[in-house]
């Protein structure tokens, strides 16, 4: 009974594989085939029982199955020459308590019009998704996904759980990190996987608009509302979002008035056009961003407290670049791609010196900062690795100070240089933002940057 059952097994497995693969060859240590399916013998014209027992050599033109079983290295999609067209072919070596005992050997592609075929089919496929990917990008204005969020740190992981408990609900969500750390990513992210996703994504950068401006943008005009108001009107954020999501980015930034009408809308749920009488109903999730201390701005009566907790039903906390050191390199190699694919240059990586560089820099500016030195340094790169000549001046410096060759003041003296320089680059050199930031007085950081001579 136990031999019938093991004879049906093998008989059903060699069923299987003779219909369920093209081409399948398996082979001992010493290039003896073991098994040939019917699918390979019919389309190298052999007979399968006499090919059984013999060297894969005699049975299967410029194989290089023996050789895989001898160096135990596999090849994947290699081209063979084979009854007068190339096939492509996969060989790895089958291991037994960690030994090679053999190798196994399939054809994907019997000739290179099916994998032409097949490349044809994908490459369609591809366009079609690509199409239908920009319809809804256009459709909806969210452009990005989880998939988008390079990293593979525990703190990455973390978040884009959370991302996914998060995006089912309706709630408030607030995203909090420093500038470069992707906080619209994760907005986009969330939108895109709530039951909203095929309804419209509309950002709205608060610090961007003039404050004049913010009450008609966000929530629109009626016509003749103001002087140089368009003919019919002009439908706000708010409206526009209508069904979907709303990512205030920055909201930090936005004035008091402005936040207590803000506040209005998401307790009623409608807003009001400048110029109208009449409220209008809204069906909106709000997402809000900031890299600003809200909890500090409240207690200074800069933010108002109503608000804060109205928009931080949950909370997302971004890391910022240096708690996570371990994305640098993934993160690199993302952002190398796309400035490759971009550009049309061809850079293979960084020199180990370089990427030494990048591990050990603070990284102020976060994700957006290493992008914005790799792209620069792809442009000024020679050859075919980014070395450190072709990475800007700041980045070049020596980032450990030797000791015993300069004075502790010395040490102190550069060290703050070095944060000056780096917080008004952060700020694209607007010397308020990089006095709060250091939380200094602005004449406090007028003298320090005379001293450094830092322009």
């Amino acid at each position: 009974m136990l031999i019938t059952e093991l004879q049906f097994k093998d008989e059903l497995l060699k069923t299987i594989i003779d219909n369920a693969f093209h081409c399948v060859v398996v082979i001992d240590i010493n290039g003896i085939i073991t098994y040939l399916n019917q699918a390979y013998c019919d389309f190298i014209k052999v007979d399968q029982q006499e090919s059984v027992g013999r060297h894969v050599t005699d049975v299967i033109e410029n194989t290089r199955m023996h050789i895989v079983a001898r160096t135990g290295k596999e090849e994947i999609a290699d081209l063979q020459f084979i009854e007068g067209n190339y096939m492509i072919a996969d060989r790895l070596p089958i291991r037994q308590a960690g030994k090679v005992v053999g190798a196994v050997g399939t054809v994907t592609f019997r000739d290179t019009e099916e994998w032409r075929t097949m490349n044809s089919h994908i490459k369609n496929l591809l366009t079609e998704l690509e199409y239908y990917r920009s319809v809804q990008e256009e459709n909806t204005g969210a452009k990005y996904s989880l998939h988008d969020i390079v990293g593979s740190s525990s703190e990455v992981k973390v978040l884009k759980e959370r991302i996914k408990k998060v995006a089912a609900s309706d709630v408030s969500v607030l995203i909090r990190g420093e500038s470069g750390t992707g906080k619209e990513l994760f907005a986009h992210s969330i939108h895109q996987l709530s039951e909203r996703s095929n309804k419209p994504f509309i950002k709205v950068n608060c610090g961007a608009i003039p404050e004049h401006l913010l009450e008609s943008e966000l929530f629109g005009y009626e016509e003749g509302a103001f002087t140089g108001a368009k003919r019919g009107g002009k439908l706000g954020k708010f409206q526009l979002a209508d069904g979907g999501t709303i990512f205030l980015d920055e909201i930090g930034d936005m004035p008091l008035h402005m936040q207590v009408k803000l506040l209005r809308v998401l307790q009623d749920r409608e807003v009001e056009a400048v110029g109208s009488v009449r409220p209008v109903k809204v069906d909106v999730r709000v997402i809000a961003a900031t890299n600003k201390p809200l909890e500090k701005m409240v207690e200074e009566q800069r933010f108002r407290e109503d608000l804060f907790y109205r928009i931080n039903v949950i909370q997302v906390n971004i890391p910022p670049l240096r708690d996570r050191p371990e994305d640098i390199k993934e993160l690199s190699r993302h952002f190398l791609a796309k400035i490759n694919k971009r550009s049309g240059r061809r850079i293979l990586g960084l020199q180990e010196d370089v990427a030494g560089l990048f591990d050990s820099h603070n990284w102020p500016g976060n994700a957006r900062e290493l992008e914005n030195v790799i792209e620069a340094a792809v442009h000024l790169c020679h050859g075919e690795r980014i070395t450190k000549d072709a990475l800007p001046d700041y980045l070049k410096e020596v980032s450990v100070l030797s000791l015993g060759k300069r004075s502790l003041k010395e040490i102190m003296e550069e060290t703050e240089r070095r944060v000056l320089q780096a917080a008004l680059r952060e700020h694209h050199g607007d010397r308020l933002k990089t006095a709060k930031t250091l939380g200094i007085g602005k004449t406090s950081l007028y003298d320090k940057l005379k001293k450094y001579g830092v322009e």
